[in-house]
């Protein structure tokens, strides 16, 4: 007995000793993955908050925002408004552009397809207005590549004037819009003009989904980029620029193998040395969508919009996505008291900002009717960002273009 070890730990404590590490890291990657959880709800209530008092501050400029002077010499415009089919409100939308109080301008509707089924409205709005108003632009050519340039790209050939200002087919003007959107840009340091846009007229449970898109988050993250400085952009649905500047920044054909056309524009322009300028107010675009597969479609779009716009920016975003990941928290968690307590704070926090920037920044009543929609928006964007950092090809009007990791389009093939 004298030569047997006393010391030695009999097997089952070793055994002990591996089973204590093995929970212990355990825990370790638990919490590691409640923390990864946590990171975007609480980056997304954070971006909530700033995003709530940029718009606080923004509604306080816009008040005091000028008005042009009466004495300005106005110069004479055309105003491009590209068309393709039948839309909601078509015709109201595309009238209002000839209601314009301005002095000398001239509206060209362009289309791109002679058999185009929004044509009749447009020779019955040139007729009411006659030729001086109201300029008709149709070539028969199916888009090859960014569709809405080619349209533009007709329209501008049949434009008399110098200044340009770019409108989409749905979007409402009120009376004084070209002077507010002109005025800067008679600033020769000034390269391009654009004013803000907020959805209206959704009306199925869809288009809600897709105003909120449109306002709740991407209007939202606009304002809050323009008050911080953060980030320029060029908002193609409306926007004034030199025909001079356009030709000098490589024309409207060239843009046209671009998915984020508006966003090229303005980049090349700035590269110019010119400034941009955004006039603190809204046009009204109105939601139009038949499906909730298009609206899906329209989802995934406008994620690929900014990811070919600005990768880092949108892979960002996926931190800023509270709603998601503090379900996915309580999912984890098995809905425990702390799992469902991190879920309703954080929507709590979300409906709370949302809801006082579109009062405030956006001015938006029809988002706070459709406010109780914005968490299921909220799960369905986290599946529309993964959606785009995969996805290489978009759907535009029924068609199908392939996309490149450069956001540009190189292909194109038709859809039922």
């Amino acid at each position: 007995m004298m030569g047997v070890r006393t010391g030695r730990r009999p097997s089952f404590v070793g055994g002990s000793r591996r089973e204590g590490w093995s929970t212990s890291s355990l825990n370790i990657l638990r919490f590691a993955v409640d923390a990864l959880l946590l990171l975007p709800v609480l980056g997304g209530t954070i971006f909530g908050i700033l995003a709530a008092v940029s718009c606080a501050v923004f509604r306080r400029r816009a008040a005091r925002f000028p008005a042009p002077r009466a004495d300005l010499r106005w110069p004479a415009v055309s105003l491009l408004k590209p068309v393709y089919g039948l839309e909601k409100n078509l015709e109201a939308n595309l009238r209002t552009a000839c209601l314009q109080d301005y002095p000398e301008y001239q509206v060209v509707y362009s289309l791109q397809r002679k058999n185009d089924p929004a044509l009749p409205i447009l020779e019955a709005i040139a007729r009411d207005h006659g030729a001086g108003r109201a300029t008709l632009a149709i070539a028969d050519s199916e888009p090859m590549v960014n569709g809405k340039v080619q349209n533009m790209a007709i329209g501008l050939d049949a434009a008399r004037h110098g200044v340009i200002v770019i409108s989409d087919s749905d979007v409402r003007l009120e009376a004084d819009y070209l002077k507010a959107i002109v005025a800067p840009l008679l600033d020769p340091r000034v390269g391009y003009v654009c004013t803000f846009y907020r959805a209206t007229g959704a009306d199925t449970w869809y288009e809600k989904l897709e105003l909120l898109t449109l306002n709740a988050e991407f209007g939202v993250q606009l304002i809050f980029a323009h008050m911080t400085g953060v980030a320029d952009f060029c908002l193609g649905a409306s926007t004034a620029v030199r025909r001079e500047t356009l030709a000098r920044s490589g024309g409207i054909e060239s843009l046209g193998e671009y998915l984020v056309e508006d966003y090229e524009m303005g980049r090349r322009i700035r590269g110019l040395g010119l400034a941009s300028a955004l006039v603190p107010r809204f046009v009204d675009m109105t939601v139009d969508l038949k499906s909730p597969l298009e609206w899906w479609h329209h989802l995934v779009y406008w994620d690929q919009n900014t990811r070919a716009a600005r990768p880092g920016g949108f892979l960002a975003t996926v931190l800023t996505r509270s709603v998601p990941f503090a379900l996915l928290f309580a999912l984890y968690n098995g809905f425990d008291a702390r799992g469902l307590g991190v879920l309703a704070a954080a929507l709590a926090a979300r409906l709370a900002t949302t809801a006082y920037s579109l009062a405030v920044g956006m001015q938006d009543r029809e988002g706070l009717r459709s406010l109780a929609w914005l968490p299921v928006r909220d799960i369905a964007a986290l599946a529309s960002w993964v959606a785009a950092l995969c996805k290489r090809s978009f759907v535009w009007r029924g068609l199908e273009f392939g996309l490149s990791r450069d956001g540009r389009i190189v292909s194109r093939r038709s859809r039922p």
